[in-house]
Order: C-alpha cells, then sequence, then structure tokens
C-alpha cells in the first residue's frame, strides 16, 4: 500500500515539474555570447546602404537595402525598401534601369551621410 501512495505521489509531482516547465517562459533562439554580441552591435552600427536590383514576377525592382556584415562572414540584409519599379519587358528598359540605378545609388550616400556613417 505504502508503495502504491509512494508511485502516485511520485507521478503527481513528475506532472507538476512538467506543467512548470511548459508555463516558464523559454528564451527565444540561442543568447549569443558578450564578445559576438559586441562584434554584432559594431556590425549594426557600421551598416552601410547599398543600390541593388531584383525581379519579381516580371517586374524589376530596384532596391535600397542596408546591410552589414553578419556573424559568418555573409552581408546580413538589415533594411530593404523599394526604390523604383518597371516592368522586365519594358522596350526602354536599360535605359529605366540605368536611371533608376544612378537615383538610387544617390539616395544611398544621402542615407549613409544622414546616419553620419560617413
Amino acid at each position: 500500500m505504502v508503495g502504491v501512495l509512494t508511485a502516485v505521489l511520485l507521478v503527481v509531482l513528475l506532472a507538476g515539474l512538467v506543467v512548470w516547465w511548459v508555463s516558464v517562459p523559454q528564451p527565444a533562439g540561442r543568447a549569443l555570447p558578450a564578445r559576438e554580441r559586441a562584434l554584432r552591435e559594431r556590425a549594426v552600427a557600421a551598416a552601410r546602404w547599398h543600390a541593388a536590383h531584383d525581379e519579381v514576377d516580371g517586374v524589376t525592382r530596384v532596391l535600397l537595402r542596408r546591410s552589414c556584415p553578419g556573424l559568418d562572414g555573409h552581408p546580413e540584409v538589415l533594411e530593404e525598401r523599394v526604390f523604383d519599379t518597371f516592368p522586365a519587358d519594358d522596350p526602354l528598359w536599360e535605359a529605366r534601369f540605368t536611371e533608376a540605378m544612378a537615383g538610387a545609388r544617390f539616395r544611398c550616400s544621402y542615407l549613409t551621410n544622414e546616419e553620419g556613417q560617413e
């Protein structure tokens, strides 16, 4: 009888621990060590704006991207804004693209200077 009572008490205790463990909020993702966190903060602080482009559903997009080197050494995009769009099959595509990229580069220079990074 004592063995059964002990077993029931143990099961209730374990169930309580499981409920408590599930209810305690867990940190999102893996926390970075202090050194990596400091490197990341410096990289983000030194992030710069660059002109970029892509094509989505037959539309060319000229983009403004704020990026910095990630912890793995590859560029990490922090922010992206669409500067201009036009059809990819536009007969004047090359002229529009050249003009939009020139405007995007100017705007990136302005944004970088505005943030006091140059």
